[in-house]
């Protein structure tokens, strides 16, 4: 059956929402779904040049035509997903919120910023944890989504709705959050962790969908793997964003923002090992390789020189024994061709 899931292959980070978008737009797909919580952002630019950033609904819902639902496993923060609603104009027939999802709380904020989350793990503070664990707990004082009465418009069976698509042999994107190294289950830094697994498997089953269904699963890494700031966990080889700056040409002062917390994210050269566990894990059908425009600022203008092909090559291919699908050559650029490209250079 026609669903897509992309999935981080490192910290977070990496390009997913920028990803997902391009899939639903190349596969004009029905659906995208966003599963998790607030903990994480995903960006895109849409056709007009315009930059979003979005906590709780996919970034891929800025492709045409498309449906953003929430389905069990998303963990809702109702001011943030009313504003994102607002802000892009959405109405009831582009948004569809499971009963079943859980809604953070204004204490479950609280109680992860009292408990000291936020210097203990690296933690955003979001809420996302403590709603899951107040879940998990089944004492009854958990909030779901079929109880707020501001969501009534929006509420339907998730599942019900994908079916009936995928039955129409439409098209489902499947918006992973954050990344394989911060899995609860698989990251290799725990309890540097997040409050989930991040795997293609288990967002297909927060979904409400079935494994069957997956035809396509996309993990997306990037060239320099960043952790959030403070003592977020072990990150091998830590470079800094003015080295960045240098070689990519960029301003010196450059920096990139966690979208969550807006704190100066952790930066990194290239490591293998975590990305070969989210190989494992994943089995993906397409690896995307996002900001290799950091390695040789020519791939912002589509021309791949020897120190992109190089790194690609010798960092990613050729340790991890895999091949590199797409480039992501600047914050709205995915390169499919890249490989026809660089032989016409030649």
């Amino acid at each position: 059956m026609p669903v897509s899931v992309v999935v981080g292959g490192q910290f977070g980070s990496e390009g997913k929402g920028k990803v997902a978008h391009h899939i639903a737009r190349r596969m004009k797909a029905s659906a995208v779904v966003r599963v998790g919580g607030t903990n994480s952002g995903h960006t895109v630019v849409d056709v007009r040049g315009d930059t979003h950033s979005l906590r709780q609904l996919p970034a891929s819902v800025m492709a045409p035509d498309t449906m953003a639902i929430l389905p069990p496993g998303a963990i809702i923060d109702l001011d943030i997903l009313f504003a994102e609603i607002r802000r892009l104009g959405l109405g009831p027939d582009r948004v569809v919120v499971s009963p079943l999802a859980t809604l953070i709380s204004t204490e479950d904020r609280d109680s992860e910023r009292r408990a000291g989350l936020i210097d203990r793990l690296g933690s955003t503070g979001s809420g996302t944890g403590a709603a899951l664990s107040r879940r998990l707990a089944r004492g009854g004082d958990t909030a779901l989504a079929g109880s707020e009465g501001r969501l009534q418009p929006y509420l339907g069976d998730t599942t019900a709705v994908m079916r009936a698509m995928l039955n129409r042999g439409e098209r489902i994107v499947i918006e992973g959050s954050q990344g394989f190294g911060l899995s609860l289950l698989h990251g290799p830094e725990y309890p540097k962790a997040t409050s989930r697994d991040t795997t293609a498997a288990t967002f297909v089953g927060e979904a409400g969908l079935s494994p069957c269904d997956v035809d396509d699963v996309t993990l997306v890494i990037r060239c320099h793997p960043i952790r959030v700031a403070g003592n977020s966990g072990r990150l091998e080889r830590e470079t800094t964003w003015r080295a960045i700056a240098d070689r990519a040409m960029l301003p010196p002062d450059f920096v990139e923002l966690t979208t969550a917390t807006k704190k100066v994210r952790r930066v990194g050269e290239f490591e293998a090992a975590v990305v070969g566990g989210a190989i494992a894990a994943n089995a993906p059908t397409r690896i995307v390789l996002n900001h290799v425009d950091y390695v040789d600022p020519a791939a912002r203008r589509g021309v791949f020189q020897p120190a992109v092909l190089d790194f690609i090559k010798n960092a990613v291919e050729r340790p991890l024994c895999i091949r590199v699908d797409w480039l992501g050559t600047g914050p709205a650029d995915v390169v499919e061709d890249w490989r026809d490209r660089a032989s016409g250079e030649k």
